[in-house]
Formats: C-alpha cells, structure tokens, sequence
C-alpha cells in the first residue's frame, strides 16, 4: 500500500474507509458544511467535493477532516492542492455521460500522469469507469497501478439513460442492472484480485448494503445520494453513524475463525466469481 497520508494510510489498512460525496455539482457552501460538520461528529474518513478552492479553504479553515477534490482538469486539482486538498480523484464522470461524453482509457492515462506531475506527493485516486469492459478495466488498472496510483474507485451507472452507445450486450446487461452498486461491486471483486491498490466501492450505496463491498475486496465505500434525503445535521450523523456501525459487523463476520478459512487466510466470503 503506497500512500502518503498517514490518517488514509490507516484507515485503508483497516479496510475501514468511509467516504461522504458532497457532490461534484454542489458548490453550496453552506450545504456542503452542513455535510462536513455531521461528517466530522459521526467520523467520517474523508470528504469528497468539487475541486472548487473556495470550497476547499472554508473546509480546511473549520474542520480536520482530510479533503478530496474530484475533476478531470488538472488545473483546478493543482490550485485545490496548493489551497489545502489532501487528496485528488480523477473521476465522478456523471455531468460528463449526461452530455454523452465517455472518457477514453488513453485520456485517464494521459490525465494521470499530467496530474502526477504537477502534485508527485499528494494521494491520487482514480475512478474506472463503468462502461469499459472487465478486460479494459483490468488493464487500466494494471497500468495505473505501474504508474503509481494511490487508490482505484469503481462506480455503478447512476441513470440508465446515460449508458455509453454502442455497448455490447454483455456489459450492457450487467451496467442497466437496477442496482447501480452491484456493477460497482462486481468490478471491486474482480480488480482486488488483480492489485495490491486500495480500492474503494461507490454508487448506490446505503447503510443497508455498504457492508458488502468489504466481502468483495473493497477497503472501504463512498456515500453520496442516500444523504440527500436527509436535512438536519443530527439526522445526517445518525445514517452516517449506522453505515460505519454496519460495516464494523462485516468486520465481526470476517473475524470469525471457521475450519473453512483455518487453511486458507486468501479465501473471501461470498465471491462473486470463481477464483
């Protein structure tokens, strides 16, 4: 595991990452420290927002809480950096697949290393987008972890309507899967077999089912959309409370030393595929 912070570092050994997105269109202050006061009494990991510098100075100013910035311009990740970001994500494609722009595998590549380039020793995590399929994803992940990437994010499709044209029927039957998480979970599966590289589990998930991206390889889950519901900071605190409580219990279910797992300390619980 190749990080530079100390407090991720922890938590990704831990496998007990907790990610709250405020959304990389939300640019209200006032919301997104609403978002950030419940996140830093429920103990949140970190913070996911838009590479926005006025975002991230008046989260930096108020809270310890470790900031992420998401874009795919690096201009805007360098000036959050220097502005205090303690993480970047070259990801949260959504506003790009709802204009129909579908990032190629050269551009993630290409952006990376632009990226790396400018902020060598800030934690770099990159998203893998769902369209491609589990070879491309395979690949892509080979090769960003031979350039050093520090942490992989896999996602679901959030809206059937902006699946990428000319998808074969295979991927297609398993991105239009009503749960957006479970292609999420089926591509954590089949690259935490394939790298040493963190990876983090993320759309669609609730309290209710975070729990399952650990059985899967994930060390840890981002949340977003279950919190839109959700306008007081002490109900906030308590759903954010209940996904860190649930995710403990996968930790107790894993403990449980069975004759199963005495002879073999790689086996995972319920795979979604054969190893």
């Amino acid at each position: 595991m190749n990080l530079f912070n100390d407090r991720l570092k922890q938590a990704f050994k831990n496998r007990s990452v907790l990610k709250v997105i405020t959304g990389i269109e939300n640019t209200k202050i006032s919301q997104i420290v609403k978002i950030a006061e419940a996140s830093k009494l429920a103990g949140v990991t970190y913070l996911d927002v838009s590479a926005n510098v006025k975002i991230v100075k008046a989260l930096k100013s108020s809270y310890d809480l470790p900031v992420c910035v998401s874009s795919i311009n690096p201009v805007d990740i360098y000036n959050c950096v220097v502005s205090g970001a303690d993480i970047v994500e070259i990801g949260n494609y959504d506003v790009f697949y709802r204009e129909g722009i579908y990032i190629t595998v050269e551009q993630i590549i290409g952006l990376f290393k632009e990226v790396k380039s400018l902020i060598p020793n800030i934690d770099i995590c990159v998203t893998i987008p769902y369209f491609l399929t589990c070879t491309e994803q395979i690949n892509l992940t080979k090769s960003l972890d031979l350039l050093g990437v520090n942490i992989i994010q896999t996602e679901g499709m959030s809206n059937v309507k902006y699946i990428k044209p000319n998808t074969n029927k295979c991927n297609k039957d398993l991105v239009c899967l009503p749960n957006s998480f479970i292609p999420s979970l089926f591509s954590t599966n089949i690259l935490s077999n394939i790298t040493k590289v963190p990876i983090l589990a993320s759309s669609g998930f609730k309290n209710i089912n975070s729990p399952i991206t650990k059985l899967y390889g994930a060390s840890g889950v981002g949340i977003s959309s279950a919190l839109k519901q959700y306008d007081s900071i002490s109900d906030i605190v308590k759903y954010i409370i209940q996904t860190t409580g649930s995710l403990n219990i996968t930790d107790s279910i894993q403990s449980i030393d069975t004759p199963e797992t005495q002879n073999d300390s790689k086996l995972r619980s319920y795979p979604l595929i054969k190893r």
